[in-house]
């Protein structure tokens, strides 16, 4: 099993969600973000930075998280991620709908394009499936497993801007699942945790 370690600020969702038992035995360490400049990450294979983190830390741990992935590190990102920090980043903001799902012959504009991807032996598209913030434009290279209709990348791998691999997504599951709100998103992280230890990546 790949060892876990999830930045952690401490408020409220990600308390709940990086608690809860069923998510907490995947994860060997929660680093509280201000002292993650003077953690060692030398021991850990993956790194979660999750949504709602603050803008001047995260700005301030680039480099170290970049480090990590040259190492060969997984860095996961969970969105909307509008700071420039991720390698080869091309963010764009979108206005977001929370109540698409309410409207007449709702369609939530998202597709599977990769369903061959060991992921999506743990989820489903409908588990990736609640609201949008905006989307990535990946390099030539990366791997689009989310898009939205107009090709916009929600969720990507990255394994060409460095020599590790990023997993990027403008999701947020660890936040809604965290405030009890969305429940698309505990049937996300019951499958992403879990291949993210054990998986295919």
């Amino acid at each position: 099993m790949r060892k876990i370690a999830v930045i952690y600020s401490g408020n409220a969702p990600h308390h709940r969600t990086f608690n809860e038992p069923k998510y907490r035995q995947y994860i060997q360490e929660l680093i509280y973000f201000p002292e993650f400049l003077n953690t060692s990450l030398e021991s850990y294979d993956v790194l979660i930075v999750p949504s709602q983190l603050n803008e001047k830390l995260l700005l301030e741990s680039k480099e170290k998280m970049n480090d990590f992935a040259q190492r060969g590190g997984i860095v996961v990102a969970f969105g909307p991620q509008p700071w420039e920090w991720i390698p080869s980043q091309k963010w764009e903001d979108r206005e977001t709908n929370f109540w698409w799902w309410l409207e007449k012959g709702a369609n939530s504009g998202l597709v599977l394009t990769s369903s061959e991807y060991d992921l999506f032996n743990y989820i489903t598209l409908s588990d990736a499936t609640w609201h949008q913030h905006g989307v990535f434009w990946p390099i030539e290279g990366t791997q689009k497993l989310i898009i939205t209709e107009d090709g916009g990348a929600v969720l990507y791998v990255d394994k060409v801007s460095t020599r590790g691999t990023w997993i990027v997504t403008t999701l947020d599951p660890d936040y809604h699942f965290g405030s009890y709100f969305m429940p698309a998103t505990e049937r996300f992280l019951d499958g992403f945790l879990p291949w993210l230890a054990n998986g295919e990546i």
